[in-house]
């Protein structure tokens, strides 16, 4: 887009803004092989393939008894116990007809054995066992039941859990290509800003944002290089994103994007690269702005901290990811009734912050904090998620209204 059009009046949509910064997302960066006890919050860059079944044999799903179910009567019927295995044991020989072996949760059928009786449903009466009938397979987990050797174990672009860390493990794989972390430097803008600590003059304001955005990005697994608060004068903007920029990976920036006659920021980015649009039809967060420095993406983002921590949350995020190598980065918000009423027509998309309650029906609704300012940031402390009302909607206490967690966007 052009300089011109990024400062007329015009609100770029959400989603198109979205949209665009995906479309311009640089390509990931280089890879590295990591232990998979170590990889939590790593995105793999490569499909990995299970090198094995699992599960590898076919075992117990239950502690009780193997046996064939073919050796039962109809109205169930003795076995002779010819043994036992534990989890980590094998049987030493083959289940002849009519007998049946003790087993425990996770132990391989013996051969010949081909289902599993509970054992609070068998009567022991020595060596010979009571069993009621069976169907073949009950309580048994067939070899490659969850995933057979050789299939797609995880694909390429997905972003490790503790559950994915535990597939691996599973699969007995100790090493993992990922990439590495992306390298992304937060940089504030503003002469009023102090550290949390120091000695607050008149007009000056403790650095809030500089702490919610580095851990917000902690949270995204991308690698945070602080460079502190630029003063409000062009040549030290300058200075501070081309140092940055010969750094880091993508420049991330709160603060410095209105239209105030003290924001440099925009100046110096021109200077250095480009501002493609700085616009968007968002409520809170209208002034949030993408460019380049020195060939490096760059995202302003508005001062006011819940602006800054909703346009984090709802529009760097997803490019954040997905300059990871992520293949997955959009939210998926729910469909949940309204405990509140808003009659309030608005041309940007608002992201109001909310909690889940329970109805008088048991059924969870989604109720507002009283106070929506984009400079106060206990609303957010106060809410689980944020409640997303669209440009020109009303809602009614309810309807139906989308809802996204505060806990899918913060990972």
């Amino acid at each position: 887009m052009s300089l011109s059009v990024c400062e007329s009046g015009e609100l770029i949509p959400v989603d198109e803004a979205i949209e665009r910064l995906l479309a311009q997302a640089p390509p990931p960066p280089s890879t590295q092989q990591v232990k998979t006890a170590q990889a939590l919050g790593r995105v793999l860059a490569s499909d990995i393939f299970s090198p094995v079944n699992l599960p590898a044999w076919d075992n117990s799903a239950m502690d009780g008894y193997a046996l064939c179910a073919a050796d039962l009567p109809a109205e169930g019927g003795y076995l002779r116990l010819a043994g036992r295995i534990a989890a980590g044991d094998a049987a030493a020989t083959a289940l002849s007809s009519g007998q049946t072996m003790r087993i425990f949760t996770g132990a391989p059928l013996p051969s010949g054995a081909d289902t599993v009786v509970p054992q609070e449903r068998c009567r022991v009466y020595g060596q010979r066992i009571w069993c009621p009938p069976m169907r073949a397979g009950e309580h048994v987990r067939k070899q490659g039941e969850e995933v057979t050797q050789g299939a797609l174990l995880l694909p390429a672009g997905k972003r490790l859990r503790a559950q994915e860390l535990g597939l691996l493990a599973a699969a007995g794989l100790a090493q993992i290509k990922v990439y590495r972390p992306l390298r992304v430097c937060l940089l504030s803008s503003g002469d009023e800003l102090r550290e949390p600590g120091d000695h607050l003059a008149p007009g000056q304001i403790y650095n809030s944002n500089r702490h919610c955005l580095a851990a917000l990005l902690q949270g995204w697994g991308v690698e945070v290089h602080d460079y502190g608060v630029m003063a409000d004068e062009l040549a030290v903007s300058r200075d501070a994103l081309t140092l940055a920029s010969s750094e880091c990976d993508l420049l991330l920036t709160s603060g410095g994007v209105s239209v105030g006659e003290e924001d440099h920021l925009k100046q110096a980015i021109k200077e250095l690269g480009r501002v493609d649009f700085w616009r968007l039809a968002i409520q809170p967060g209208k002034p949030l702005a993408f460019g380049d420095v020195a060939g490096k993406p760059w995202i302003g983002l508005p001062g006011n901290p819940s602006a800054a921590l909703i346009t984090a949350l709802v529009v760097v995020r997803p490019f954040l990811l997905r300059a990871q190598g992520v293949t997955e980065v959009t939210s998926v918000p729910m469909l949940l009734p309204a405990d509140f009423t808003w009659t309030q027509r608005n041309r940007r998309r608002q992201y109001l912050r909310a909690r889940l309650a329970p109805g008088i029906d048991g059924q969870a609704r989604v109720t507002l904090h009283p106070r929506q300012s984009s400079a106060m940031l206990s609303a957010a402390c106060w809410a689980d998620g944020l409640a997303i009302v669209e440009r020109e909607q009303l809602v009614e206490k309810g309807g139906l209204v989308r809802f996204v967690s505060f806990a899918e966007l913060m990972q």
